[in-house]
């Protein structure tokens, strides 16, 4: 019993004891006693997010209580989070999944896929991919969509061919699919602002260091180099990592029979998929029509309930969603205090000191490649931009890159640099928990994609930003 307890409560008493440390540390010269103590509470939040001391939103509700009650910040300063359209926009986003979900509609996008692509091994990952795509910009979640969509789907086409772990079979074509699956996942994620969790937060820091960055405009970023990794990384692991299994034939009629069990389109599905097309039109004109994005989300949301697809008592008990509403809004909030209180622009004078002497074309890779490949101590996408994006983002901006290059760049990598580990984002345990691919060979195919990524998206998709104006 005692046993248990310590081992439940052994990373929150060294999250907090963290803190305590930090926070009895001398002030460095030139910065406020608030500042200091506020950047105390953020290191042992994502200490205890890292460690998983508790769930993310506990964590931020223990760092909002220990601000507050300890006069760091005011309650009005503390509650200010909740104000902020970015975070109501992730919020809503999750309500909007749950009806692709409820529907059965994301499914259905699959399953067609694979009915025109899924003759051969290599389709069906094209197929998965491309559905991914396709319900990326509208499920924030890249654990719902990988793991509550696209690895059943997988799951059920690998053992239909005779693929199972628990046979010795998973190399048949089972491995090959979780693990496109996953890393394709992660290249859907960076490709929409709305495609993953962490992806608004960055946006609102970038924000906060002046550097405006739109629905629209992400997108269109990431369109260039985002195709281009979801066409080569497939056929990366096609040869790499191959299925013995290279023909599928029997796929279609697989996936074929379960869309006979669906049955035509719902009411439901065609509204479903009506507000999807209606929220990516206003998403990409919004910058035109002076629409923000947290408007038509609303607006979408609206449309589901009112026409019954999605009920109130579904909005309620979309848990993600207010989960998400809860951490975000106290993690951009001190993030946002930090800037103000002085310590992001005392930690890059700092930082630039070992830099400043570069030319920004080596600081740029130097930046870039740090905050990528720090990701292997981190079990959070979102532990990982809180943490570094916004002091990394303010350090290139100080030694002279274009801010939004530096901004792209990091938001970017703060979805593709969890391709290296089994722990480092949401549907990584789900899919590695499958037990289709071994350890070693995650490790070892993410740390190879990690660079076919990191090229892509620095070399072709340099090329597309400059192309653009971005630098």
């Amino acid at each position: 019993m005692l046993k248990s307890l310590w081992n439940r409560y052994l990373p929150l008493l060294l999250s907090v004891g963290v803190g305590v440390g930090i926070a009895s540390l001398p002030l460095p010269h030139g910065l406020d006693q608030k500042a200091w103590y506020l950047f105390a509470i953020f290191v042992a939040a994502i200490f205890g997010i890292v460690s998983k001391a508790l769930e993310v939103g506990a964590v931020a509700l223990l760092a909002f209580a220990v601000a507050t009650v300890s006069g760091v910040l005011s309650l009005p300063q503390a509650l200010s989070g909740f104000s902020q359209a970015v975070i109501w926009l992730i919020a809503v986003a999750f309500l909007i999944s749950r009806a692709f979900v409820k529907t059965g509609l994301g499914k259905r996008i699959a399953y067609h896929l694979v009915v025109l692509l899924g003759k051969r091994s290599l389709g069906l990952s094209y197929g998965l991919a491309i559905a991914d795509l396709i319900l990326a910009p509208a499920i924030p979640s890249n654990t719902a969509r990988a793991g509550g969509i696209l690895y059943p789907i997988a799951q059920s086409l690998a053992q239909s061919f005779g693929s199972d772990p628990e046979t010795g079979t998973a190399r048949k074509i089972g491995s090959f699919l979780v693990k496109s699956v996953f890393q394709c996942n992660l290249i859907t994620s960076a490709m929409f602002l709305t495609a993953m969790a962490a992806n608004p937060l960055a946006v609102k820091m970038a924000a906060d260091l002046g550097v405006e960055l739109g629905w629209g405009a992400w997108a269109l970023y990431a369109s260039v180099p985002g195709l281009l990794s979801l066409a080569v990384i497939p056929l990366f692991l096609y040869w790499f990592y191959p299925p013995e299994l290279k023909q599928t034939p029997h796929a279609p009629d697989l996936a074929r029979k379960e869309l006979a069990l669906m049955g035509p389109m719902s009411w439901q599905e065609w509204v479903m998929l009506g507000v999807f097309f209606l929220l990516l039109t206003l998403w990409i004109a919004g910058s035109y029509i002076e629409l923000s994005p947290t408007t038509t989300a609303f607006l979408g949301l609206a449309i589901l309930v009112v026409t019954g697809v999605l009920s109130w008592d579904d909005v309620l008990r979309e848990k993600s969603a207010w989960d998400a509403l809860i951490w975000f809004s106290v993690l951009v909030m001190m993030a946002g205090y930090l800037n103000e209180f002085g310590f992001i622009p005392w930690f890059t004078e700092n930082i630039k000191v070992y830099i400043q002497d570069l030319d920004w074309t080596l600081a740029f890779p130097v930046i870039a490649l740090a905050y990528f490949y720090s990701h292997y101590f981190f079990a959070s996408n979102t532990a990982h931009v809180s943490a570094m994006y916004g002091a990394f983002l303010a350090v290139g901006i100080a030694v002279g890159i274009s801010p939004l290059l530096v901004a792209i760049t990091l938001a970017f990598f703060s979805n593709l640099f969890a391709s290296m580990t089994h722990y480092g984002t949401g549907p990584a345990p789900v899919l590695f928990g499958s037990g289709y691919v071994e350890v070693k060979a995650w490790w070892l195919l993410g740390l190879g994609i990690s660079v076919i990524n990191i090229l892509i998206w620095l070399g072709l998709g340099g090329l597309w930003w400059h192309f653009l104006g971005v630098w």
